[in-house]
């Protein structure tokens, strides 16, 4: 094989493991560092950990404000909101913690903060986009779910109030500068969103693996994702205390945002589609569609099916018999078998193919996908 000239990366310091949230106050400390402001979103707010976490960073002398008026997918005003409660808590510093939405808004922020003109103006790959070329806050994330792996992602993804269509916006620069990776901030998570976040790590490793382009690392790093998703999500979802399970997603969460620095595919676009129609959670929609989205690449990358279900331990290991043990998976984990189970309506079908097509994921899928392929996977879903 003739190997291709390559640039690859890495992402940034992980304390990882029970307990490491503890560790926070003195990464602060170290840095002198004195007013951070924690991004987190209103329901991790009222949680009795975020009022212990909150106090033992007081307790090291930090003065602490908090914003949370974070919910649903990411919005610009919460961004912008953010920004006012940066400039008015006189901060120096970001704490982002909680899920996507959560660390994704404080990316946004701490964007902002040395970055003149309208977030979207940052907009990944759009025509002008202003450069991000200023210094970015000092931040640290905690995830508290186990899904995006925003906390080692490059890039936040923040949704137009009014159209809710997702705007991707993507530098290095954006990166957590350390990362606690505590899988007890997870136990308390509810079954359902323990399997749709599962479920987006999983859709992130396997999407990853099949992506086009030359990337061995990210390759290697995603089949160790699908082992661990398909080894420790049941678990996790059966037994909200099973601390190993838990640990083991969260790793898996991790290894499939680095992994997919090589680029997603058409379930994402199917996903975002969702996301912006009907406003479902985007782990959700990763997972009513990856089943049907798949299978139209099965074709393009046999072997890669294969490898993948050798990975699990599918047998006969093809494509066909991953697609249809993944049905079976998602039946025990909860997830909704078709769209019309989630309640989308045969209505939208029109407007999701044609929001799927324009979004960017599928640019990197293994076999290019038309409009008119997008509306067929849609009603295969429905």
């Amino acid at each position: 094989m003739n190997i291709p000239k390559t640039k690859f990366s890495f992402p940034t310091t992980i304390y990882f493991g029970s307990g490491v949230r503890h560790d926070v106050a003195d990464s602060f400390v170290k840095q002198k560092l004195k007013k951070p402001l924690i991004v987190t979103d209103r329901g991790i707010a009222s949680l009795p950990f975020f009022k212990e976490f909150v106090g033992q960073l007081k307790t090291k002398g930090l003065d602490v404000a908090v914003f949370s008026e974070i919910s649903g997918n990411p919005v610009k005003s919460q961004v912008l909101k953010g920004v006012e409660a940066y400039q008015a808590h006189g901060a120096d510093s970001f704490i982002g913690m909680g899920g996507g939405a959560a660390l994704d808004v404080t990316k946004a922020i701490a964007l902002l903060i040395h970055h003149s003109g309208d977030l979207f103006d940052y907009e990944d790959e759009k025509p002008g986009a202003r450069p991000i070329n200023q210094p970015i806050p000092f931040w640290v994330a905690l995830p508290t779910t186990s899904g995006t792996g925003s906390e080692v992602g490059r890039s936040t993804v923040i949704s137009d109030d009014t159209t809710h269509i997702k705007k991707i916006i993507f530098s290095p620069s954006l990166l957590a500068k350390e990362v606690f990776a505590d899988p007890e901030l997870t136990v308390a998570l509810p079954p359902a969103i323990t399997a749709a976040t599962g479920m987006d790590a999983f859709t992130h490793c396997v999407e990853a693996y099949l992506a086009r382009g030359y990337h061995p690392i990210c390759d290697g790093i995603a089949l160790e994702g699908i082992r661990l998703s398909t080894q420790y999500l049941t678990r996790a979802v059966k037994n909200s205390n099973d601390l190993e399970a838990r640990s083991q997603m969260m790793m898996a969460s991790m290894m499939g945002a680095i992994a997919f620095q090589k680029g997603l595919g058409l379930t994402h676009s199917c996903a975002h589609a969702l996301s912006t129609v009907a406003d479902l959670h985007h782990g959700l929609a990763n997972g009513l569609m990856i089943d049907f989205a798949l299978a139209f690449n099965i074709s393009a990358v046999p072997e890669r099916f294969k490898t993948i279900s050798e990975t699990i331990g599918i047998k006969p290991s093809t494509g066909e018999e991953f697609i249809s043990w993944l049905k079976i998976w998602k039946r025990e984990l909860g997830i909704p078998a078709t769209l019309r189970e989630s309640k989308i309506k045969k209505e939208q079908l029109t407007t999701l193919s044609k929001l799927a097509f324009q979004d960017s994921c599928h640019q990197n899928n293994p076999r290019r996908c038309t409009e008119k392929d997008f509306e067929q996977i849609f009603q295969e879903a429905y």
